[in-house]
């Protein structure tokens, strides 16, 4: 009956195909005589979303309330609130207890030893995983240290350590709500996947108009764009607890919050780990975009260095975000594997004195030894000079090649692709997308994506979303034509595989600022700029799913292969590849909406898309337009995600009914 039902399905779908693939032919052909309404969005048609949203925030800020109490007065409250731990945690780790003010300042107690954290943390490194990630704790505490950077690495960690504990509590408890109502989990998967796809710009708007200015606004904006991967985690893991495991739970009498807190966290602790590390992750990349609302910290630095066009000093900034990163992320690991595991004698009580121990010696060794508390600044390092350099360097002796790469790329490939979509009717464009994901995932898939594409259309925003999408498909095709056969390789080569790893973690670590810098340092102001920063920014998920997709081919299958005389290149074109297919277009999805995120940062480089439509909003404090356009960037990435998905969907099934 079943078979019947599938087989009936699969012809109707076939029958629409061939009806829908002369009727798009013919469209194609008759573009150019289209009428202008159908050519461009007539200005009749384009709705004042931005003027509604804009009124409405500023109506929320300014005039709401109940029994008197403006909703202003509430947020501006917990902007209070909030600031009393951030500035608590400043004064532990980064600026001690000072009393008086102007010239009769005095520090009554320094902050913590910067040896005494190092060597703490390099403690529980040891116990926690091993030699290795204790000498990486020593190395990165030392050069936050010599190199100058340990108060504002500090500052940083302040803001991080508040929001990862923030976003883990609420995603948890949003998590969990979700994990037991069908229907809410159902609203809030959709409300987190347009929140992963908003940009990180959009977030300040509502944020500085709310909040206002300072650590604590930086603070919500931060948490609420760190959220939604927390959530996800915490629902996946849920639901990953064997069946078996809850039931012998209720069998032993335990209630549903028993239940919860004694069986189904501990055992989904490994998965929310993930969830925990992708939090560390999106914070650490939040702080320098929160630094343009007065986060400070490392943040602050990296982006003053873009502004100046210091590339040094936004390199070492950078990769000081990047030894926090690391140090956290191995950490997280180390501990969700050891209780997955259910290691015990790891970590003993006599560990716990020692550490703190040790905080405390050097901090108070500190009054007597001030070299102990903060490394003195006359002996501190700095490779800034060479960096620049090194930079100036490049321009001066390969100005006139890399001028004509540039002048090449624009030229030849960008400006044509670009004219070419600009030029294509709106409404062929929509045709092709909504054909494509009926072909790909059927009526609701293309019932999806054209919807998605009337809002950006309808909204006003439909050249600027084009030059995103074609910056953004060029970006993505060359990441993946460099990370994909670069990650099929390296699958092979067993010994590659750490080094490589090591590389894609510092790569997905670095904040994205960072890698604006030497691209417009080397090819200036422009499209090709953010094209080069874009790619190297996206081309990490293509490597690591490269080599993931080879990895799941089943051994059996290319043990068969061999068995029947298959070439290696036969092998590889029949049996790995379509194995792959499906892990190899998730990993196009990732690296589509890696290039995205990219893409908006990559408005502070004079790009004419919907990123800058966004930052340009934020200088001038334009709230409805600025979240409308953010709204527009999602839009693509949620189209691009239900074509990618709806293809790996296809690809997995069509394999399996290859090897049923």
């Amino acid at each position: 009956m079943a078979d019947t039902f599938l087989k009936e399905q699969v012809r109707a779908r076939s029958i629409g195909d061939w009806i829908a693939l002369p009727v798009l032919i013919a469209v194609i052909f008759a573009a150019p005589f289209f009428p202008a309404v159908l050519t461009s969005v007539p200005n009749w048609a384009i709705l004042p979303v931005s003027d509604w949203v804009g009124e409405g925030l500023n109506w929320l800020a300014r005039d709401a309330g109940v029994g008197g109490v403006t909703f202003a007065d509430v947020t501006r409250a917990l902007a209070a609130a909030a600031e009393a731990p951030i500035d608590w945690l400043k004064i532990v780790l980064a600026e001690g207890w000072v009393t008086g003010a102007g010239f009769n300042k005095v520090q009554a107690a320094p902050p913590l030893s910067w040896l005494g954290v190092t060597l703490a943390v390099a403690l529980v490194a040891l116990r926690l995983s091993g030699r290795g990630l204790m000498l990486l704790t020593l190395v990165s505490g030392l050069y936050l240290a010599l190199f100058g950077l340990w108060v504002l690495a500090m500052t940083t960690l302040a803001s991080v350590l508040l929001c990862v504990v923030t976003a883990l509590v609420l995603g948890l408890a949003i998590g969990i709500r979700a994990y037991r109502s069908p229907r809410t989990e159902a609203f809030v998967r959709a409300v987190m996947n347009v929140m992963q796809t908003v940009p990180i710009f959009s977030y300040l708007l509502p944020t500085l108009l709310l909040f206002g200015y300072g650590p604590s606004a930086a603070l919500f904006a931060t948490v609420v764009y760190a959220l939604p991967p927390m959530v996800h985690a915490t629902v996946l893991a849920l639901r990953s607890v064997p069946q078996e495991t809850l039931e012998l739970a209720r069998m032993t009498g335990c209630s549903r919050a028993q239940t919860l807190w004694k069986v189904e966290l501990p055992v989904a602790v490994p998965r929310l780990a993930i969830g925990l590390n992708q939090v560390v992750m999106m914070t650490l990349n939040m702080v320098i975009i929160a630094s343009m609302i007065g986060a400070g910290g490392l943040g602050y630095d990296v982006l003053r260095a873009l502004r100046r066009l210091d590339f040094g000093a936004g390199f070492e900034a950078g990769m000081g975000i990047v030894a926090l990163a690391v140090v956290l992320d191995r950490l997280t690991q180390a501990a969700a594997h050891n209780q997955s595991t259910q290691a015990v004698g790891l970590w003993r009580r006599r560990d716990t004195v020692l550490a703190l121990a040790l905080l405390i010696i050097f901090t108070l060794f500190s009054f007597v030894i001030p070299s102990l508390g903060l490394w003195p600044k006359d002996l501190t390092l700095t490779t800034a000079p060479f960096w620049n350099g090194a930079v100036s360097f490049i321009n001066r002796e390969f100005y006139d090649p890399l001028d004509a790469i540039r002048t090449a790329m624009l030229l030849k490939v960008m400006n044509p692709f670009r004219d070419l979509l600009l030029a294509t009717p709106w409404t062929l464009i929509g045709l092709l997308v909504c054909f494509a994901g009926y072909a790909l995932g059927g009526k609701r898939a293309a019932l999806t994506v054209m919807a998605l594409l009337l809002f950006i259309a309808l909204t006003g925003y439909w050249e600027p979303a084009m030059v995103s999408v074609y910056l953004t498909t060029l970006a993505v095709a060359i990441a993946l034509a460099i990370g994909l056969p670069f990650g099929i390789w390296v699958s092979s080569r067993p010994r590659f595989h750490q080094p490589v790893q090591l590389v894609l973690d510092t790569l997905q670590t670095l904040p994205t600022l960072v890698y604006l810098l030497p691209a417009v340092m080397l090819f200036r102001n422009g499209d090709f700029s953010a094209l080069i920063a874009v790619v190297s920014y996206a081309v990490a998920p293509a490597v690591r799913y490269g080599m993931a997709g080879m990895k799941h081919v089943p051994s059996e299958r290319v043990e068969a292969a061999a068995m029947s005389g298959c070439t290696p290149w036969q092998t590889f074109r029949f049996v790995r590849l379509p194995s792959a297919m499906p892990t190899l277009l998730l990993g196009v999805n990732q690296t589509v909406m890696m290039a995205l995120s990219m893409l908006v940062i990559a408005a502070l480089v004079g790009t004419r898309e919907l990123g800058q439509e966004v930052y340009t909003s934020l200088t001038r404090g334009e709230v409805g337009p600025g979240i409308v356009a953010g709204l527009c960037v999602a839009c693509i990435a949620l189209i691009a995600d239900t074509l990618l998905k709806s293809a790996a969907a296809r690809a997995a099934r069509h394999e399996g009914d290859i090897h049923a």
